[in-house]
């Protein structure tokens, strides 16, 4: 039988270790700079001066080219009656586009009000242990997801299985394991796919602002995807709204700043920053922008985050940049 016993080799003549000897870390750890940039440009609001200075020169123009524009067309027509009524068709059809695209905007706002209230409705429920109120969020998300038809087995399944639970939150919890495990995985791949896409082009485009643009619009499409994924489809408006709902739910819990979850995203990007700082710098702002959409689905999600976890940073940036490897 063998001796498990620990033992200890003494080296006689052996150099101490001195602590104070070892090499101080790097200082210039890279930090994300087109993202950082990225959301500060996001979470940009301008004073109630400026705001009203901006409306007010956007009216003048507006009410110019108006104006001119009736002028011409009036012109037109009395000088020539058929040109004239063409360009009458040409304003209308202008004009019909602008209420089409004002619609859109309008019924983007309401879906992201009826998610939000959706999200409002389970909290309440859930902490007060009314079964009514959780019930009544059960119908509507079934009526929210009933014309998709990838969601028609999870309703179903849900509708078999929801009359067994007599507790709020059992049925909150069940409504949340049945629906919301597909759309989370989904918009999962969507926030893996824009923080790998976030990596690649900070390690490939070497102009400073570029990069900066090239990070806010794959953001921007990436919250766009998840509102979609959930249910909130929006348009430009709605998604620069829903973009700076998101960047201040980061701000409000504390999420800009590097925790616990991006330490081995760092970590990874001070090392490749020895190989190549651009490509540290891609791995920390590829972190950066995983965490947005982590946020973007905390704000999308109809149900808060209870029974199912929630996606770290480092697992999402793991898979991220091992797909990137995969592509190369």
């Amino acid at each position: 039988m063998s001796n498990r016993n620990p033992f200890l080799i003494d080296l006689e003549g052996a150099p101490g270790i001195d602590p104070g000897s070892a090499a101080p870390p790097p200082e210039d750890l890279p930090e994300g700079r087109a993202m950082q940039m990225a959301l500060r440009a996001g979470r940009t609001r301008l004073p109630l001066w400026a705001r009203l200075g901006w409306s007010a020169l956007a009216g003048f123009v507006t009410l110019v080219a108006s104006v001119a524009a009736w002028d011409f067309v009036t012109d037109l027509v009395a000088r020539n009656l058929i040109l004239g009524y063409l360009a009458i068709g040409l304003l209308g059809f202008i004009l019909l586009s602008g209420l089409v695209i004002a619609m859109r905007e309008w019924a983007g706002f309401r879906r992201l009000r009826r998610i939000d209230h959706l999200r409002q409705k389970a909290t309440e429920a859930r902490d007060t242990e009314d079964l009514a109120g959780a019930r009544n969020t059960l119908a509507a998300l079934t009526s929210l997801y009933a014309s998709r038809p990838e969601m028609r087995w999870p309703s179903e399944r849900l509708g078999e299985t929801a009359p067994d639970q007599m507790d709020a939150s059992g049925l909150l919890d069940l409504a949340e394991a049945t629906l919301m495990a597909p759309l989370d995985a989904e918009a999962r791949r969507e926030v893996e796919a824009a923080a790998r896409q976030v990596a690649l082009l900070t390690a490939m485009i070497p102009l400073a602002l570029v990069d900066v643009l090239a990070a806010l619009l794959t953001n921007l499409r990436m919250i766009r995807r998840i509102a979609e994924i959930y249910g909130g489809r929006t348009g430009t408006l709605g998604n620069i709204r829903l973009m700076r709902g998101v960047i201040a739910h980061l701000i409000a819990t504390g999420a800009v700043a590097v925790g616990e979850d991006m330490l081995g995203s760092v970590a990874s990007g001070s090392m490749l920053s020895k190989l190549s700082r651009r490509f540290g710098e891609g791995v920390v702002n590829g972190a950066l922008t995983a965490r947005l959409g982590i946020a973007a689905m905390d704000i999308c999600r109809p149900l808060p985050f209870s029974t199912l976890p929630r996606p770290r940073t480092g697992t999402v940036m793991s898979r991220a940049v091992s797909g990137l490897f995969d592509k190369a």
